[in-house]
């Protein structure tokens, strides 16, 4: 009996530690790689808001109005956008359209754009 308890202390408590050792060690790496997709995923997906709310601000200043509607989407791309630590371009860009009027100021306009 005392060989048997001999025996698992000194091969297998090396090989459970071993074992141990190597699962935490591979789930190290799973977790690491898995942050660093989780990284650029958020990269993209701050490029995309990105590149849809300068465009879509771009549009409205160029109309020189923007309406309700449109606001709000805007403020729906931006919320995001700034949450995910987006620069002060868009957020300065965001801005302009919200100080631009609400309709065309010229009476003749109803184009629909």
């Amino acid at each position: 009996m005392i060989d048997i308890v001999e025996t698992i202390e000194k091969y297998w408590v090396q090989e459970i530690l071993a074992g141990i050792s190597g699962a935490l060690a591979w789930l190290g790496r799973k977790v690491h790689h898995w942050k660093q997709e989780q990284d650029l995923v958020k990269q993209g997906v701050l490029a995309i808001l990105h590149d849809r709310l300068y465009q879509a601000c771009q549009y409205y200043l160029r109309k020189g109005y923007c309406s309700i509607d449109d606001r709000d989407n805007l403020e729906y791309m931006f919320q995001p956008y700034k949450a995910l630590g987006g620069n002060g371009t868009g957020e300065e860009l965001y801005n302009r359209c919200l100080a631009l009027p609400y309709e065309s100021e010229s009476e003749g306009d109803n184009e629909k754009d």
